[in-house]
């Protein structure tokens, strides 16, 4: 056996392996309202899918493309295919029916596993489309593939080994948002994964056998949380989608410890008008990312919750953690830290660098550049792409931050979503935090639009709190008294809700085009 299959990081399965064997029979997953799946029962149903998987001919290097919402098969799946040696292409449940034929062509998926439950004609249209399909696996009965179900009941049990594989083989893939264009392939592999959850069990602040509410997708960042909660002897229970009212109730009802959750999701529970109505003293963890988080509603979350959040920074191309913010270190009284998304995480290396590659001095604006055993290889088949990603031998984010005398990080924004109005440099999170400090703002997103006169002009679209009623002139004129006429909004457009992208962010790209005409 060659010395890359004696190493440990080629195996980022075992660890969990080991961990269901060793507590077989602890509640390990419940279905909100539903079934207890204790973690001997998870560990052979991983068994006896991965030997299903084999039998219809997805084996090693094949890749699998999963497409379903949050359900205990997603973790058995996540954990099977690697046991069968395939790749995982996770397929966003909010992805439009060409996000998926994209990911199933660019990806080379053979094989997809579904849920019929909620997309049937999804994998009909999807069938209908693409050429390469060859496997259609559905979770249950349905016209459309062969029922998984079935076919894993066919098969015992048995002892679970893991395939020799070297340690940059592709594990699965996942697909950036595309807001800037045509999605990226981002490859995983045995040594991302094994560094990835190193770093969230080492860096992450986990409440003592932590009781989770899985509330984000499983098949993308939610999905992140079932191998730490094994390892530290937690439970999870599982919530087929966010609605703010029936998270409330199932953090009471659980008595639920820790839970992931994205900034417009925590805006959501905080405008709940039942809010107060329930118990929220079990939480003790709020691990918050994915998108900038408004300090005032940071500081009221902090107020009406307590002192409980807890931010990590990452990208898919380095994934979750690059830099955290411990919950100590949330200062409701400083609004900078609380724009801060926090300092790096020792496993990494973290540069600001100006547009040549060089180090900014501290307080200037700089792009976060990360390089480390985090960071993927490229992304797949996009070699002009990488030369450009990987100037200077650094992943570039095309995130922009200043560095504090501390050594924080605040995002000042995406470094393709700057606004240059008149000659002049905006970064639309510095006016995104003073908008969202008056008092009848609930979310606001700011971003530039054509201009005759000023080649793009500032343009905030404000999502009001129940209730509220405020002009856009005072708007504009706040941002004039604390960021100077330049960063003022020439226009303000009041909407029902911000649109967002199938990760959760903000969609710029999608307020730009809605508002690119006459204000």
């Amino acid at each position: 056996m060659s010395e890359d299959f004696r190493h440990p990081s080629a195996f980022p399965v075992s660890p969990i392996l080991n961990a269901l064997e060793r507590d077989a029979a602890r509640p390990l997953v419940e279905m909100a309202g539903g079934r207890v799946w204790t973690a001997g029962e998870i560990l052979a149903e991983i068994s006896r899918y991965a030997q299903a998987l084999t039998s219809r001919g997805v084996s090693v290097g094949a890749r699998v493309g999963l497409l379903a919402g949050n359900c205990v098969e997603v973790l058995i799946l996540h954990n099977a295919t690697g046991y069968s040696g395939a790749g995982l292409v996770a397929m966003h449940p909010m992805g439009s029916a060409d996000d998926h034929l994209f990911a199933i062509e660019d990806g080379q998926v053979e094989a997809l596993i579904y849920d019929p439950k909620k997309f049937s004609a999804r994998a009909a249209e999807l069938l209908r489309r693409s050429n390469r399909l060859k496997t259609i696996l559905a979770l249950g009965d349905s016209e459309v593939g062969e029922n998984l179900f079935e076919v894993a009941k066919a098969f015992t049990p048995g002892p679970l080994v893991a395939p020799q594989l070297p340690p940059n083989a592709i594990t699965r893939l996942s697909y950036s948002g595309g807001t800037t264009g045509k999605p990226k392939a981002i490859p995983g592999n045995a040594r991302v994964g094994a560094m990835c959850m190193s770093i969230m069990l080492q860096e992450w602040e986990w409440p003592v056998n932590p009781r989770i509410l899985a509330v984000v997708p499983l098949s993308h960042a939610g999905g992140t949380l079932f191998a730490p909660m094994v390892l530290k002897h937690g439970t999870m229970v599982v919530m087929p989608g966010f609605d703010p009212g029936a998270v409330l109730a199932a953090i009471e009802k659980y008595r639920i410890s820790c839970t992931m959750l994205v900034p417009t999701m925590i805006y959501a529970l905080l405008d709940h008008p039942d809010f107060d109505k329930y118990d929220l003293s079990s939480l003790e963890t709020v691990f918050y990312g994915a998108s900038l988080m408004s300090p005032a509603r940071l500081k009221e979350a902090i107020e009406r919750i307590g002192p409980v959040f807890f931010q990590f920074y990452g990208q898919a191309e380095a994934p979750m953690t690059v830099t955290v913010m411990r919950k100590s270190e949330h200062d409701p009284n400083n609004p900078l830290r609380m724009a801060s998304c926090g300092r790096p995480v020792p496993w990494v290396d973290v540069g600001l660098l100006d547009n040549d590659n060089n180090p900014v001095p501290d307080g200037q604006p700089g792009e976060i550049c990360v390089r480390g055993p985090l960071v993927m290889d490229g992304y797949l088949d996009r070699e002009e792409l990488n030369r450009e990603t990987f100037a200077g031998g650094w992943l570039h984010t095309g995130d922009v931050a200043v560095k504090d005398p501390d050594g924080f990080l605040r995002i000042v924004d995406r470094k393709k979503d700057m606004i240059v109005t008149g000659g002049f440099n905006v970064f639309p999170s510095e006016v995104e935090n003073v908008i969202a400090s008056h008092p009848a703002v609930a979310q606001v997103s700011v971003f530039g639009v054509p201009d005759d006169k000023w080649g793009e002009a500032v343009k905030a679209a404000v999502v009001l709190r129940p209730g509220a009623v405020v002009d856009a002139a005072d708007l504009i004129a706040l941002v004039r008294e604390h960021k100077g006429p330049v960063q003022a909004p020439k226009s303000v457009a009041f909407i029902d809700a911000i649109p967002q992208t199938a990760v959760g962010k903000p969609d710029k790209k999608a307020l730009r085009v809605r508002f690119a005409g006459p204000a």
